[in-house]
């Protein structure tokens, strides 16, 4: 028996979700689980479109400032403690709403991701010493010889995916591609997947948009106090658009019209990779939002569709 419905809204970014979310839940009596796997860390605001202050304050939010940019956080830990935090939601009478564009950190929570519960403080400790005295390129070679397949998966900067690799091969002594290939659990409840579309041109409009509010917001001022706590662009949270061309902003690398252009270039190909994951779902409802006049009109026709879901897979 599964238990009731948990309505998603997923969708690229800059689409949207946020907005329609906050007033769906205000009908619903929503609490909502943030599946977005950079608002996740703290100090990373502007950057990553956190809901507002108000928008924080109107509705519960899960899963927002959880961790510090230098923490490692996974899908598979998400979706393990992301079920948790729905039964809990379903619990207090409240409807568990899903929001965000990580398909990975989606595909986890409904579908399950087998992680291994694998921890050595001694491990994790030693390989950083060993990537800051050799660089994290020793380290990723190190991985293509015991774990070619994780290691192909990886960019060979992307220091803690590669360091948590090592690190469930030095404890177990099985490779972590292994572990991967093990049979999910899929979620204990009926997801409602509602995803928002918009021709293309529209959203690349409103992308461009919100690039120059979060400029004018203080991105600059943003990434300068990340690197000022000691949180550099090596680290894993920080490989997000707009932090990268930050710091190479700061770092006199690129003029300040170079980096406004290359954040909105690479948001743009992140929200076309988002929608190519997104259309391989057919669990999904797709609202195009050129079809409507308002927000309000928005609302109503995904609370038609949620309502119609039944609570049936």
């Amino acid at each position: 028996m599964k238990q009731d419905r948990v309505l998603f809204i997923v969708g690229p970014t800059g689409i949207g979700k946020t907005a329609l979310a906050i007033k769906l839940a205000e009908r619903l009596k929503g609490e909502i689980v943030s599946a977005d796997s950079r608002q996740i860390y703290e100090f990373m605001t502007i950057g990553t479109a956190k809901p507002t202050k108000e928008e924080l304050a109107a509705v519960p939010h899960h899963f927002i400032d959880i961790k510090t940019p230098d923490e490692y956080y996974s899908a598979g830990q998400f979706g393990s403690e992301a079920r948790v935090c729905i039964v809990e939601i379903q619990k207090r009478g409240m409807q568990p709403m899903v929001v965000g564009g990580s398909g990975l950190y989606i595909r986890a929570l409904i579908d399950g991701l087998f992680e291994p519960k694998i921890a050595d403080e001694r491990v994790k400790t030693n390989l950083k010493k060993e990537a800051g005295e050799n660089g994290i390129s020793v380290l990723h070679s190190r991985l293509k010889t015991i774990d070619p397949r994780t290691a192909a998966k990886l960019h060979p900067t992307d220091s803690q995916r590669i360091m948590r690799a090592l690190e469930v091969f030095e404890v177990t002594g099985e490779p972590f591609s292994n572990f991967v290939d093990r049979k999910p659990q899929p979620a204990e409840f009926s997801p409602c997947i509602i995803g928002l579309t918009l021709e293309r041109s529209e959203l690349y409009k409103r992308i461009e948009e919100r690039v120059d509010i979060m400029l004018e917001l203080g991105l600059l001022d943003e990434v300068h106090e990340l690197r000022k706590m000691g949180y550099g662009q090596d680290l894993n949270a920080l490989q997000s658009v707009g932090y990268q061309e930050g710091f190479l902003y700061l770092d006199g690398k690129l003029s300040i019209s170079e980096m406004a252009a290359l954040i909105k270039q690479k948001t743009r190909n992140y929200a076309k990779r988002q929608m190519t994951w997104f259309r391989k779902d057919e669990r999904i409802d797709w609202v195009d939002l050129g079809k409507f006049d308002s927000l309000n009109e928005i609302a109503n026709f995904s609370h038609r569709l949620f309502e119609s879901h039944g609570g049936q897979n």
